[in-house]
């Protein structure tokens, strides 16, 4: 980071000196965190679209040139040299791990993977159609309770443990809220699988069958929730910081972090891409004939466009080649993935959609993945929160040690009445 220049702001006739910052991929900004102090006026910037705000040395997005990277290594390396634990470790911790602190990673998961017999009841509460992303949250919240020497993170070694006990239990509330709402008993973990195939074995095996999941079907899990693992300052991350700034602990920070991604704008898209290739697929729409309703503002097109990405989603194009090869090795011809493509084919030549700079995103491809491995649609966004929970932990972390944090405040315009007189019942 660097604050070479500055730059001027005239208000009423008067002029300000700004900061100007520079980040180590040559990004700038304005810093405008003393302009209310020195002027009395502040920035307006809905939805915070260029709003920084916060340093952080986690993620990196260039939305115009297309690139994701963690901790400095590209998303397709790692898509393609790594796995889901092992980047979660590098979000969380900083840096990829030796051999031996992977493997004892992987002892700590299979460790924490159990959950307290009391907070089993939990799972009772709820009504047998309840949302599995309702339960996750109420679940994790609920870890604060069972953990109460975890909820003032002093060393790093308290922090260790408290992240293996989330990225570890996270799978394991996932998949009991799924068996919850389907009616079937509980399948507890197994420590000797691998993080993919314990969640795989405690979503789908039975008492009486044992569920294998294939090498392929592991894989793509593991791929699904890697690129999903962090995306700097988006919604969810953004309430996680938020909730965390005012000290709260690290379970009810992500415990927020999973209901700001519950939401259909943010973790449930890849669930309405999938609703829109059934009703396409349904309704015996041809793909040329959708192109034309989505020009005339008569169809809307799920799974296209990005609020950062104004390229290809790099993500997209790893989940592009994994569902293609996962539904290749698993046999399954799905008339989803047909139109997908095609819609994809078309849309890329068609300068309706180039000129507006709208290309596939990550959710275009997920939900296929995700039905390919027999997820139901209401647990997609439950999938994207096992994937999300490093990034969560990682930029939670990393506001912790900042030195002299301050609770987020953030301020508003308003457009009110002005001042009113009171007016008594017996005049109304």
């Amino acid at each position: 980071m660097t604050m070479n220049d500055t730059a001027t702001l005239t208000i009423d006739g008067k002029t300000y000196e700004l900061p100007v910052v520079r980040g180590t991929e040559g990004e700038v900004a304005v810093d405008v965190s003393l302009l209310r102090g020195t002027s009395g006026a502040i920035t307006l910037d809905q939805g915070y679209a260029n709003t920084g705000s916060c340093f952080s040395a986690i993620t990196f997005v260039d939305g115009e040139k297309g690139i994701l990277r963690y901790r400095g290594y590209d998303i397709a390396d790692l898509a393609r040299y790594s796995s889901f634990v092992e980047t979660a470790m590098l979000l969380v911790f900083g840096e990829l791990p030796t051999r031996e602190e992977r493997a004892a990673f992987r002892t700590m998961l299979g460790d924490q993977a159990l959950l307290h017999e009391d907070l089993m009841h939990h799972f009772e509460g709820f009504p047998p159609n309840g949302h599995p992303m309702a339960i996750l949250s109420a679940v994790i919240n609920s870890l604060g309770a069972y953990n109460p020497d975890l909820l003032d993170i002093q060393t790093e070694r308290e922090f260790r443990k408290v992240a293996a006990k989330l990225i570890s239990k996270v799978r394991t509330i996932a998949a009991f809220s799924y068996r919850k709402s389907v009616g079937l008993p509980i399948m507890y973990p197994d420590p000797s699988r691998s993080y993919c195939e314990n969640f795989l074995h405690m979503m789908f095996s039975v008492p009486y069958k044992e569920h294998v999941p294939t090498p392929e079907a592991q894989k793509a899990l593991s791929l699904f929730l890697l690129v999903h693992a962090d995306h700097e300052q988006n919604c969810s991350c953004s309430t996680v910081r938020m909730v965390g700034s005012s000290e709260a602990n690290l379970f009810a920070s992500v415990s927020a972090g999973i209901c700001a991604l519950w939401g259909r704008l943010h973790g449930g898209a890849n669930s309405a891409v999938v609703h829109m290739l059934e009703q396409i697929h349904e309704g015996d729409i041809s793909v040329k004939e959708c192109i034309e309703r989505v020009k005339r503002k008569e169809f809307r097109l799920m799974g296209f466009g990005h609020r950062v990405y104004k390229n290809f989603d790099p993500r997209a194009k790893v989940l592009k080649e994994c569902a293609t090869n996962l539904l290749s090795t698993l046999h399954i011809k799905d008339p989803l993935l047909d139109i997908a493509q095609e819609l994809e084919e078309i849309a890329l030549k068609d300068d309706f959609f180039v000129s507006r700079k709208l290309y596939p995103n990550v959710d275009f491809y997920s939900g296929l993945i995700l039905r390919a491995l027999n997820i139901p649609v209401n647990m997609f966004p439950v999938m994207f929160a096992m994937g999300r929970m490093p990034g969560w932990i990682a930029h939670w972390h990393e506001q912790h040690l900042e030195e002299n944090t301050r609770i987020h405040r953030p301020r508003q315009i308003y457009v009110g009445p002005n001042v009113r007189e009171y007016v008594p019942m017996k005049d109304r």
